[in-house]
């Protein structure tokens, strides 16, 4: 039997701060109603609840509004977290999650929308772009050096934060990236993008319009 008023979730498919919000929803194995929004077409809905008008929003059941992603990931990682992506009981390594994810939504993102559009920001190429954000590269390089994951051999909330930002760094060249230093990166990538969660989250689900029949995501 349904909850009478799941907690609803607008995303867009293809945004990283969304992809990454529906990972965490998907991983908790927490049941939301998904509204899919047309970035060009947004709904008044959406925009009541977050003038901003940017995904991810959460609408929770008891009408509570969150609409930053990493507040969305730490709602459904606090109603389960099975594999312990937070690290509940290791300060030092939250403190690290939180730095890295702090490191990639604030310089790397900055970076990268500036080499996604390089020609609308001619202060520099493209390819300085690619090498500012390379330093961060650089960084999760040599993390991946020490273990599997960022964090450690096992996956943590800084691996599902970041690794869709790096897919969308990575497919604005994808041949250079191919033969870049980053042997390490390439395989995380790779394992992230290919897990049954990754493919779970980025099942395309058509325009939610006012009206339709409700989309229950991360139903088991």
């Amino acid at each position: 039997m349904r909850p009478i008023r799941p907690a609803i979730v607008y995303s867009f498919r293809r945004c990283p701060y969304a992809m990454r919000a529906r990972l965490a929803i998907c991983y908790s194995q927490v049941e939301v109603e998904l509204r899919e929004v047309v970035l060009k077409d947004k709904p008044t809905s959406l925009l009541a609840y977050s003038p901003k008008g940017t995904v991810p929003v959460l609408v929770t059941q008891d009408k509570k509004i969150i609409d930053q992603s990493r507040d969305i990931m730490q709602w459904a990682l606090s109603q389960n977290d099975s594999n312990d992506w937070l690290r509940k009981n290791q300060p030092h390594l939250q403190t690290q999650i939180s730095s890295l994810i702090d490191e990639n939504d604030n310089e790397f993102k900055t970076i990268l929308d500036k080499y996604k559009y390089a020609d609308r920001h001619p202060e520099y190429t493209e390819t300085e772009y690619r090498e500012q954000g390379s330093h961060f590269l650089s960084q999760l390089e040599l993390l991946l050096t020490l273990h599997s994951n960022l964090i450690g051999e096992e996956i943590s909330l800084a691996d599902i934060a970041i690794f869709p930002f790096i897919r969308q760094f990575v497919r604005v060249d994808k041949a250079w990236f191919e033969q870049s230093p980053y042997p390490k990166l390439r395989l995380w990538l790779t394992r992230h993008t290919s897990s049954a969660l990754f493919t779970d989250i980025m099942y395309k689900y058509p325009q939610w319009l006012a009206g339709d029949k409700a989309v229950y995501f991360a139903s088991k």
